[in-house]
Order: C-alpha cells, then sequence, then structure tokens
C-alpha cells in the first residue's frame, strides 16, 4: 500500500517530537500498542536522524517519516536514515527537488493561495495546512478548496480530540496530523492514542 493510501486509512499522523534516542523505543511502541504505526519524527531535535534509523530498523511494520523538514540536507539525511515520507512547516522548493529525486512523498505545509499555486506547479496536491487553528481552520480549507478543487489538506496544529471529527467530515481532508496523543508517559500516550483511533474510526 502507498503511503498516502497507508495515511488515508489511519486518518491521524502524530507529530512525534523527541529529544533522546532511549526515548523512541518505548514512545514509539506506544504509538504502536494503541493501534496507530505511523509517525512523523520532527526534525526539531538533534537525534532526529537517529531515532528515524531505529524506528524504521525496530518497527519494520510502522510509518515513519520525517516532519519540520526545511532544507534539502535534512531531507537527504531523513530519506538516507529510511524515512517513507517528508513533512514540511512550509513549502521549500529544494525539498520538493529532492523528495522528486528520491521517489518519496512530500507534504508541504501552505497557507495562502499563492502558496498552493506554487505547490501545484511542483506537482504537489497533498498539502499540509499549518498551523490550521492560527489561520481560520476548517473554514480557510474550505475557500481554498472552492479555489483549488484538485487539492486535500492535512491540516495540523490546533487539531484535538474536540474538533477532529470537524475537519475529517470534510471531504477534502485526508487525514489531520496532532500531537495531542503524544503528551505523558508511554502509558500515557498509549491511552490517548487508543482514544484518538476510536474516535476517528467514526469519521
Amino acid at each position: 500500500m502507498e503511503v498516502s493510501e497507508i495515511i488515508k486509512q489511519h486518518k491521524l499522523v502524530p507529530v512525534v517530537v523527541i529529544d533522546k534516542t532511549e526515548n523512541a523505543q518505548p514512545t514509539l511502541s506506544a504509538l504502536v500498542r494503541g493501534g496507530l504505526p505511523i509517525a512523523e519524527i520532527t526534525f526539531r531535535t538533534a537525534c532526529a536522524p537517529d531515532v528515524i534509523r531505529l524506528g524504521v530498523r525496530e518497527f519494520p511494520d510502522m510509518l515513519i517519516g520525517a516532519g519540520t523538514v526545511i532544507n534539502a540536507e535534512q531531507c537527504a539525511s531523513a530519506i538516507d536514515c529510511g524515512a517513507a515520507f517528508i513533512v514540511s512547516p512550509g513549502l521549500a522548493e529544494d525539498v520538493a527537488a529532492v523528495c522528486k529525486e528520491r521517489g518519496v512523498p512530500y507534504f508541504p505545509g501552505v497557507v495562502t493561495p499563492t502558496e498552493i499555486i506554487k505547490a501545484i506547479s511542483l506537482g504537489l496536491t497533498e498539502l499540509k495546512f499549518f498551523p490550521a487553528s492560527d489561520f481560520g481552520g476548517l473554514k480557510t480549507i474550505k475557500a481554498l478548496c472552492a479555489a483549488f478543487p484538485s487539492v486535500r489538506f492535512m491540516p495540523t496544529g490546533g487539531i484535538n480530540e474536540g474538533n477532529v471529527l470537524e475537519y475529517l467530515a470534510y471531504e477534502k481532508i485526508f487525514a489531520c496530523g496532532g500531537s495531542w496523543m503524544m503528551k505523558g508517559t508511554p502509558s500515557e500516550i498509549e491511552e490517548k492514542t487508543k482514544r484518538a483511533v476510536a474516535l476517528v474510526s467514526r469519521a
């Protein structure tokens, strides 16, 4: 199954920030036990490449990607470590070029019509809308989709248990990114993930 189809099947992409490599195994295990075998491991920390490498090795049935990727160097590093998809907070043309060359899906962050036009010109139509809640949320997404009917969105930023079903009910949203299930101990992450999975199963 292709990356996009796996993401659409699960409807959620956990945004995972790990600051110590030794925390990777228990954190990723908690997601798997919670029923959500996907992780967008952010490049906000120095150990991100090691965490991606560990995740790919220790969790072969898990979809491991890299997030907060802002330049070609980070992108190449993430793919070399085994990242199956790349996510950026904005649209980075050099990242798009690396992903195209390496055959890895790229979900760039966009907010404005101009950014969407640029993404479409690069052949990208599955886009991250970020930060969603700060830029009008679902209302803005619907307005943008009216102008760009070929585009689908993965809103991230401000998504939580209280609003995720509202987002997922809109047919132009293929998944939501979120970090609300990632707070706490591994046991707490597991329980929050189970609740999240049960919740989005209604979508």
